[in-house]
């Protein structure tokens, strides 16, 4: 299925992109159908605390993160990533009947953190497998594209579930039952028309990223070392802004409390939040291939702020969705850029580590603004989470503007 991308310079988009995308595009549609209702279900059938359900969405998504870093590292080791992709997604497929059946907080935790370990384990292998074969001067529209498709599998799951609800008179787990299949058909996908790529089939994406340690690359921690300087700054402008983006969660109980819409309502945030998506991943990712991809992370950072102010502020349901919008923005942009610059600078044997520390980082960062953003809901109201958010997204953006001649001075240096 995979051919030798030399022998097709004129494809814009590599056939093996392709494939991924439309893998992601399907599993997308299964997440947001049960994601986009699970805290809704918590909070108002269940009757779980909101802070409840920050720990909660804040533990699976360390242990979606811890599970990246986890896989990326494994894949490194025996050179093949398509294996750990078959077992991730089989765990995620199964998480749904669980959903389907699930009547306590203690049955909603156990799909939610079986499919995040199994998001976990497929997720840098993925990313990886792009930065094996994509050339250099394709990583950021590949990436855009692949990432497009999921988000706009994301924007069908979305309008799926907000018709099941509806179809089902606000039936969750029948709802969360109907999400398994198109899960199910990315994992046929994936076993039937993605092939583990040969090692002459592989590209070097990052021609001048750092001379890998050893021709075989040992599971190790001793491998962090190897990243570089310029990459180690950027986890930590990583940190910093991605303990100001709360889990999307927030945004649909907000609009749920202050509002007051029909819970078959919540996945049209996700619809609109997918839509700033799918507008933004591909052409950022072209652009990121043409100009300095640290600008593109200035505007994304931007658009938090601004998406902060805007759903602060709102007084109508349709302000809410245009503060939304920019959020969903913000976030095709930055995470586009952000393993762009990982795949293009760490080495060729090392990407899926790399990617793994990225999504290590975000883990831990992501599990802050979780817990942030529930205590400052329980504590003073919904509205004052994005307060604090944009207070933490300024600081992210000052610390870019602060580190950026330190990331092209460590860039220069190892190209000399």
């Amino acid at each position: 299925m995979i051919k030798n991308l030399k022998s097709t310079p004129r494809r814009k988009i590599p056939k093996i992109v392709w494939q991924i995308g439309t893998m992601m595009c399907l599993m997308n549609i299964s997440f947001v159908m049960a994601y986009s209702l699970s805290g809704v279900y918590l909070r108002e059938i269940i009757g779980a605390s909101i802070i409840m359900i920050g720990i909660l969405e804040g533990f699976c998504e360390i242990s979606s993160h811890l599970m990246k870093l986890f896989s990326g590292m494994i894949s490194d080791f025996f050179g093949k990533r398509k294996g750990i992709m078959v077992c991730g997604y089989i765990l995620s497929v199964l998480s749904r009947p669980i959903l389907a059946i699930s009547n306590s907080v203690g049955l909603v935790f156990s799909g939610r953190i079986m499919e995040r370990l199994g998001n976990g384990l497929q997720g840098t292998p993925r990313d990886a497998m792009i930065a094996d074969l994509v050339p250099r001067e394709k990583i950021g529209r590949s990436y855009g594209f692949a990432r497009s498709l999921a988000y706009i599998g994301s924007l069908l799951g979305g309008g799926l579930a907000f018709l099941a609800m509806r179809a089902t008179n606000n039936d969750y787990q029948a709802v969360f039952a109907i999400a398994s299949f198109p899960a199910a058909f990315a994992l046929l996908i994936l076993l039937f028309c993605i092939k583990e790529p040969k090692k002459n089939e592989a590209t070097t994406a990052s021609d001048k990223s750092p001379s890998p340690p050893k021709a075989k690359t040992k599971f190790s921690f001793k491998n962090f070392k190897y990243m570089g300087t310029a990459f180690w700054i950027l986890m930590i402008i990583n940190a910093i802004f991605m303990t100001a983006k709360m889990n999307e969660t927030f945004l649909i109980l907000r609009m749920n409390a202050d509002f007051e819409k029909d819970p078959m309502f919540a996945p049209i945030i996700m619809i609109v939040f997918n839509l700033g998506n799918a507008l933004s991943s591909y052409p950022v990712g072209l652009l990121g291939d043409k100009i300095r991809r640290i600008n593109l992370l200035c505007i994304g950072m931007f658009s938090l702020i601004l998406a902060d102010i805007i759903m602060y502020s709102a007084a109508s349901l349709n302000a809410m969705y245009v503060g939304v919008l920019f959020w969903g923005i913000q976030f095709g942009s930055t995470q586009n850029v952000f393993i762009s610059l990982i795949a293009e600078n760490v080495p060729q044997n090392l990407k899926g580590t790399g990617i793994g520390i990225y999504w290590l980082v975000n883990a831990f960062a992501g599990f802050l603004a979780d817990a942030l953003a529930g205590f400052v809901a329980h504590r003073y109201s919904l509205e004052y989470i994005f307060v604090s958010s944009g207070m933490v997204g300024i600081v992210a953006l000052l610390a870019l503007l602060f580190m950026t001649p330190l990331i092209a001075s460590y860039k220069r240096k190892k190209v000399t």
